[in-house]
């Protein structure tokens, strides 16, 4: 009950605070438009001003005219004042601004007795400045000329520069008195019962003409008036009008009618609380439903009997990436549609509006979302019924089976990894069966050719060419030895065994793979260099494993410079391979690793191929396993380093490992 009178009240006042703003707002319009008139009459004021100053110049033009000389010059001057009440002072100067003949104003005789006229000389030097400037008629800022202690007016200068048989004849200077503009230049009918003055643009008054009733309140209108050189501010003032008849009328009408209303509104109040209490349990209802579908992760869709869509949930919104507002109304092709398969969508959708019922367990489709990706969905349709039992349309529920198809791909990718993995298992024992079967022969082979040098050594008498039979017998027991040790190596790695590690020199390194990777330089036409830092210590490793490494590697680098790329002549046809130490940090006083760099100027890697580079059984050479990188990497990261790769400018790959310090261990 409270709240009911409480709410009466606010009504009340309401019509209360209608009635005051009315009234004010008509007083306001009374106002604004005594302003827009106070404004009209100020801007004529100052056309008239402007009209009357443009004809004292021509009169003053006129009258250089008629008194061409010094000597007859005062005398016009004489008659051309007393008809000018506007001027106080005319004369006539030469170029230089010496006075040649000069004339005061009969109704200001004692104009100069009190101070001399060339007090004034500064605004007349100025005016003359802007007329010589401008070619024509110019005038000064108003100045205040005492009359006597206590007294004085506002004049201001305007200079004429003169011309005679087209030479400077000097200049014609008339001085103003600002309140005889005012009187002389703007009718008195227009001063009637209003008051006008000549202001700054602070707003100090210059001058004033017209008297105002004191202590009434008066509105203003302000007029810019533009003269050559100068400019002045024209300020009427009028006396507030008292209210007229409209507010009075205008509120006796606005209270009938409120009262008719508050009437209108009792009748109004039983039907509005019952449509309130009606939409309050529609408003709850709305609001229950809206929590269910805003809930819900399937994605619903309405559509007509026309196939356009009339509602959709925040759920089918995310999942095609578009706002309601961008589905609501769309028909077909629904923009989510893939664009190829529109007209299959077409047909399928014809067969919804052609009243066919779907199964149950609903048909797997293709959407695009506003990105463009597309994902697979499952829709169940059903058709819309509406209160009297009219089908107006269909209703469908969409599930995003992406996450499913997601799961299932990873099921997939994880068999096929467990396959790969059998695969590198079985490679692992091909190694372990190779090493065992391979270890023999490669004996045999060191050991013939071992006895073969030693039979060399004792015979006395050799042929011409022994020495070269020699070096090659010696190349191969290095080599059989070497490869003994290959195998013995990926038996190790293969069993998990500790493999034996020692302090050997990067030089030692690189002199042990050079004889191989010479092989295939001089065949590709590659010149290989090497590189060690005159300050780079030993490390600590299985000799055998980081020379395989570092001749992969090599060769790898190589074989991604084909002939022809890059061409010869470049210069860019070079396999460089660095060893340098690893700067110490700040708190470091000696280095703990040594960084080996291979760069080539090959073909590089794209950006597909790197994501995979380091996968075993991934190869982009048609001979190739595809388990080189793979073990490369194994090797490094079992002597605790870690092997890396990037792009080289202009082109090519640059690979680096790092290995420990012999001494750091």
């Amino acid at each position: 009950m409270g709240r009911r009178w409480a709410l009466w009240g606010l009504i009340f006042a309401l019509l209360v605070a209608l009635l005051a703003v009315m009234v004010f707002l008509v007083r306001e319009y009374e106002e604004s438009q005594l302003l827009v008139q106070l404004e009209r009459n100020a801007a004529s004021m100052g056309s008239d001003v402007r009209t009357g100053l443009n004809r004292s110049i021509q009169n003053l033009q006129a009258l250089h005219g008629l008194a061409p000389t010094p000597e007859l010059w005062p005398i016009q001057a004489a008659e051309f004042l007393s008809t000018h009440r506007e001027m106080v002072h005319i004369e006539w100067r030469d170029a230089d601004l010496r006075p040649m003949a000069a004339r005061t104003t009969p109704y200001m005789p004692r104009l100069y007795t009190y101070r001399a006229r060339r007090d004034s000389q500064v605004d007349v030097a100025q005016a003359c400045s802007n007329a010589t400037r401008l070619s024509g008629p110019a005038f000064s800022p108003s100045y205040f000329w005492p009359l006597s202690p206590g007294q004085g007016i506002e004049l201001m200068e305007m200079c004429l520069p003169l011309m005679r048989d087209g030479q400077s004849d000097g200049y014609l200077i008339a001085t103003y008195s600002l309140a005889a503009i005012l009187t002389e230049m703007i009718p008195s009918s227009a001063l009637r019962g209003q008051r006008v003055a000549w202001t700054e643009a602070d707003g100090t008054r210059l001058t004033i003409v017209g008297n105002l009733p004191s202590g009434s309140p008066v509105v203003h209108a302000n007029h810019l008036v533009d003269l050559q050189g100068a400019t002045y501010l024209l300020r009427l003032e009028q006396p507030k009008a008292p209210g007229g008849w409209l507010p009075p009328v205008l509120t006796v009408i606005v209270g009938t009618l409120s009262l008719s209303l508050l009437g209108a509104v009792g009748l109004l109040v039983r039907d509005l609380r019952r449509r309130l209490l009606a939409e309050q349990r529609l408003a709850e209802a709305l609001a229950f439903r809206k929590a269910m579908e805003d809930s819900l992760v399937t994605g619903l869709r309405a559509r007509d009997m026309e196939g356009r869509i009339t509602y959709v949930n925040p759920a089918f919104c995310q999942m095609v990436g578009l706002t309601a507002e961008q589905l609501l109304g769309t028909s077909i092709p629904a923009p989510y549609w893939p664009p190829e398969q529109i007209d299959e969508y077409r047909q399928r959708l014809a067969v919804r509006l052609a009243g066919k019922v779907l199964p149950r367990e609903g048909f797997e489709s293709e959407f695009v979302r506003a990105d463009g990706t597309r994902f697979p969905v499952l829709i169940i349709e059903a058709p819309l019924i509406n209160a009297q039992g009219v089908q107006t349309g269909w209703m469908s529920a969409i599930l995003d089976l992406s996450e499913q198809r997601r799961i299932e791909e990873q099921s997939r990718a994880s068999q096929e990894r467990l396959q790969a993995t059998a695969r590198l298992a079985m490679a692992g024992e091909m190694a372990s069966l190779i090493s065992h079967e391979l270890n023999q022969p490669l004996a045999a082979i060191s050991s013939y050719a071992t006895g073969s040098l030693n039979l060399m050594e004792q015979a006395p008498q050799r042929a011409a060419d022994d020495g070269a039979i020699q070096t090659a017998l010696q190349r191969i027991q290095e080599q059989a030895e070497r490869a003994g040790r290959v195998i013995r190596s990926v038996a190790d790695l293969v069993r998990r065994r500790e493999r034996e590690r020692e302090s050997v020199t990067a030089q030692a390194l690189f002199a042990a793979i050079q004889p191989l990777l010479m092989l295939q330089a001089r065949k590709l036409g590659i010149t290989l260099e090497t590189q060690v830092a005159t300050d780079c210590p030993p490390v600590f490793c299985d000799r055998t494993m980081i020379e395989q490494v570092l001749l992969n590697i090599g060769r790898n680098g190589m074989q991604a410079m084909p002939p022809g790329q890059p061409p010869m002549g470049s210069g860019l046809r070079r396999l460089r391979l660095r060893a340098e130490p690893v700067a110490p940090s700040t708190w470091q006083k000696t280095p703990e690793w040594v960084r080996f760099v291979i760069t080539d100027h090959g073909i590089g890697i794209s950006q597909e191929d790197t994501e995979r580079l380091f996968t075993p059984f991934f190869t982009t050479k048609p001979e190739g396993m595809g388990l080189g990188l793979n073990l490369c990497r194994t090797v490094v990261e079992q002597h605790g380093g870690m092997l890396a790769f990037e792009p080289h400018q202009p082109q090519g790959t640059v690979f680096q490992f790092t290995l420990p310090v012999a001494k750091a261990l």
